[in-house]
């Protein structure tokens, strides 16, 4: 599209450069009228950063089918700027190892529901999320995939804890699920997430979106806060805290909430002392966990959707993801109208229809003392279960 535009554009230039002088007032105003036009078209069409996803190639890693030499280009890293992740080195012994993965390749193929994968990465620049640290690389600290059934309205969220232990189908390292979203010989980040998915969930991803830290700030950001309601007062540190009931929060406390894992709640009643600082009794939240991570997680994605109803036209909200550009990535087979239309479809649905899951787990300690989790239940028989295949 844009190129066509520019081919347009740099005829029209050349037409005025050598007619000049035989030009009327009419050709003005049109060569003026279609100038505009481009310079419009240029400054309200979103150009978001897109990436390869292939869904072949995505099959053929979930399969197992590993290339021989890189489909990839090197990464430049002196370019980009990013440093690749170390691999994690998990160790358990052989005799364990296979009654820890015995649910985790799914028994059933999931059809029916259009998938969308949202990962947010824990990659962060050192001018953002001050609260959090700085951390080299990037791993995919949310991993939610939306299932839009059009044809009975039936809609999920489905969060798959970043701690849940996988064997990579490329490398056949034991990981954690968050470390799969890295690019090696066999694909990039998003494609072998996805095929880290399609094996556990039996589900083949359509399309994914990604955000970082700073992005989710700013999208959350963009629509001047998104309300958060909690039982009671809670904080961690200095990286956020809520009083108990409802209020509108900043990018910047929705991000250390919902990555919080380390939270405390109020005991008794606020106290601030003679100098103005907190001299109230605080303990920690019994229950943190990924699982209530991801609650969090999918309770705010629940609050952004609703802010769809805030706009009046599709135009309104053209404009409005126009803001959006640098936010997040999207798949190079996504387009902005079908992404725009989706969500627009949103509207004015009962957000309390949609099913909130989470791929079930149960945790497990390594000798080392590090926490990781364990597939529970071969998800096709959850899914089952919750209703989201037929029995």
């Amino acid at each position: 599209c844009f190129n066509f535009i520019h081919k347009i554009y740099y005829r029209v230039i050349l037409s005025f450069w050598f007619n000049m002088k035989t030009l009327n007032k009419y050709t003005y105003l049109l060569i003026g009228l279609l100038v505009t036009a481009v310079l419009v078209i240029f400054a309200i069409v979103p150009r978001f950063e897109k990436q390869a996803f292939d869904p072949d190639r995505v099959e053929n890693i979930s399969q197992g089918l590993t290339p021989t030499t890189s489909t990839l280009n090197e990464v430049n890293i002196e370019e980009n700027g990013t440093k690749p992740l170390e691999p994690e080195i998990i160790q358990i012994e052989k005799s364990e190892i296979e009654k820890l993965l015995l649910n985790n390749r799914a028994k059933n193929v999931i059809e029916g529901y259009k998938a969308y994968l949202l990962i947010g990465s824990d990659e962060r620049d050192k001018n953002s999320s001050e609260a959090r640290g700085f951390v080299e690389g990037q791993r995919a600290d949310v991993i939610i995939i939306g299932l839009i059934d059009e044809t009975e309205s039936k809609h999920y969220l489905l969060s798959i804890p970043r701690d849940t232990l996988i064997v990579n189908a490329c490398t056949e390292k034991l990981e954690r699920i968050n470390g799969s979203y890295s690019e090696n010989k066999c694909g990039n980040n998003a494609e072998n997430l996805a095929a880290a998915v399609k094996n556990l969930t039996g589900i083949k991803v359509d399309h994914f979106a990604s955000f970082n830290f700073e992005g989710f700030e700013n999208i959350i950001n963009s629509f001047n806060g998104i309300e958060i309601c909690v039982d009671s007062a809670q904080k961690e540190g200095y990286s956020f805290e809520l009083q108990k009931g409802c209020q509108v929060v900043t990018g910047s406390t929705a991000l250390n909430w919902i990555v919080s894992r380390n939270t405390e709640v109020l005991v008794g009643e606020k106290i601030l002392d003679e100098n103005g600082e907190d001299a109230s009794e605080w303990k920690k939240m019994d229950g943190v966990s990924d699982l209530s991570r991801n609650e969090r997680q999918q309770y705010v994605i629940l609050q952004l959707l609703k802010k769809l109803n805030d706009f009046e036209s599709l135009k309104d909200l053209n404009s409005f993801i126009n803001t959006l550009e640098d936010s997040f990535i999207i798949d190079e087979n996504l387009t902005l109208s079908s992404a725009i239309n989706t969500l627009w479809n949103f509207r004015n649905i009962d957000f309390s229809s949609i099913n909130k899951v989470s791929i079930p787990t149960s945790p497990y300690e390594l000798e080392d003392g590090r926490q990781i989790l364990i597939i529970s239940e071969n998800f096709s028989t959850y899914a089952k279960r919750i209703g989201l295949i037929n029995s």
